[in-house]
């Protein structure tokens, strides 16, 4: 089966804060039909999600495949606070990176 990964995928792969614990990811496809080929493969899930972080589960607060928009969405609780002392990220926009390698089958 052929794969292609999400970088070479997707048009917009970024992540931010969502308040002062949370950090949101946004996966944005230009075309719909691309957006709906990795929708349908569930190449990118709640499971898939919080093994590649290596989070519990349940730290996924929101996980939304929001159609209008082609995006897929998603909102992590954070280990501390941003801003507090040992937080590598304030603003939460250098989280992203692992994204980019998740391989989708594509036809």
């Amino acid at each position: 089966m052929k794969t292609s990964t999400l970088n070479d995928l997707a048009k917009t792969i970024r992540s931010k804060n969502a308040g002062t614990d949370k950090i949101t990811f946004d996966i944005i496809f230009k075309e719909k039909d691309t957006y709906e080929m990795v929708k349908n493969s569930k190449s990118i899930n709640r499971e898939k999600l919080a093994a590649l972080y290596n989070i519990e589960e349940d730290r996924i607060t929101d996980f939304v495949e929001y159609d209008p928009a082609n995006a897929i969405k998603f909102t992590i609780r954070r280990f501390a606070p941003s801003g507090d002392p040992g937080e590598g990220d304030i603003f939460g926009s250098q989280q992203y990176p692992p994204l980019l390698g998740i391989e989708v089958p594509v036809q």
